[in-house]
């Protein structure tokens, strides 16, 4: 059975040009996401990200491959990862942030999916992993949410104050699959 792509939205007492701005800038970006100890420009639409955990760190490139504006005023940006690092049980993958205005502020929706490394070993570690950035993901966006709404900086914020709980885990309507594979198929094949 093939895992969930993973799926969190949350909406932002903020704007969309503000929101755009704190997650497309790898300076800004970094800062509240958890995920990634480095995010560093390389080129146009190119990026380098590095995570560390428990003293390991693990790199990869990116690419925002494209970005789009809709008639209903939201936008839309997809994007392609991989690491050639052996370390990292992912091996490359693909992924989309959304932001829709709505009464209030924004609507911001991130899911993306991967592959994985190590044969049959990384399935498995996959089962424990998937889950774990996910939350990882999910507490992220509450720390954005947080920051953008109260103007409390992510360094300064309490470890409790931000919660995966705040967030959508599901896409509506279902599984997230549906959500991150339409996308996948275009960016990577």
């Amino acid at each position: 059975m093939r895992p969930k792509a993973l799926y969190v939205e949350t909406v932002i007492r903020t704007d969309l040009d503000t929101l755009w701005r704190h997650t497309h800038d790898p300076l800004l970006h970094r800062r509240w996401d958890v995920r990634f100890a480095e995010i560093t420009p390389i080129g146009d639409h190119r990026f380098r990200y590095a995570s560390r955990f428990l003293g390991v760190t693990v790199a990869g490139v990116g690419v925002s491959a494209a970005s789009r504006d809709w008639p209903d005023g939201s936008r839309t940006s997809v994007l392609r990862f991989a690491s050639a690092d052996p370390l990292s049980l992912i091996s490359a993958g693909a992924g989309f942030w959304r932001g829709t205005p709505v009464p209030g502020g924004v609507r911001f929706v991130t899911g993306f999916d991967y592959g994985t490394r190590w044969g049959r070993f990384g399935q498995l570690a996959d089962r424990v992993f998937r889950p774990v950035l996910g939350w990882l993901t999910a507490w992220s966006a509450d720390r954005l949410r947080l920051w953008l709404e109260t103007g409390v900086a992510p360094e300064d914020q309490p470890l409790t104050a931000p919660s995966a709980a705040r967030c959508g885990r599901t896409r509506p309507g279902g599984g997230v699959s549906g959500a991150v594979r339409p996308l996948r198929e275009k960016v990577i094949d």
